[in-house]
């Protein structure tokens, strides 16, 4: 049996051609379009198996909503609900949606029913500024 040993600069040449396929499939925040995001919904379909505790859940700020026919989408939403950016998740490996969600800001909490650290209770967003600190009121 025969091994075809390649070069190093062929091995590099073919990393190239492979690395633009898989970071074709991860996502990169737009910072300014996300101002005030404030918390996230995952869609999924409801024939789609649930993630496991493993998965982008459980996170403060962040719920699942079943959908018929949904493809799965993680919907970032501002303080008043308003959305500000969908983000398919179908292309996406689990690692890559919970480094995601994670870069987004949204605290893990280590079982669902635990309590939110009070530094995270915003979170992914900042506090609203204090009526009193704000001369403009």
């Amino acid at each position: 049996m025969s091994f075809l040993l390649l070069s190093p600069p062929v091995l590099l040449l073919l990393a190239a051609l492979v690395a633009p396929a898989t970071a074709a499939t991860t996502y990169r925040p737009d910072w300014n379009r996300l101002r005030g995001l404030a918390r996230a919904r995952v869609e999924v379909s409801e024939s789609a198996p649930s993630p496991d505790t493993t998965g982008p859940l459980p996170r403060h700020n962040l719920v699942m909503k079943h959908l018929p026919g949904a493809d799965p989408e993680l919907v970032l939403l501002g303080r008043r609900y308003e959305e500000l950016e969908r983000i398919p998740l179908s292309e996406m490996t689990r690692e890559e949606i919970n480094a995601l969600v994670q870069e987004l800001g949204f605290y893990r909490k280590a079982a669902p029913d635990a309590q939110v650290p009070p530094e995270y209770l915003w979170a992914p967003a900042k506090p609203p500024e204090e009526a009193s600190d704000r001369a403009d009121l």
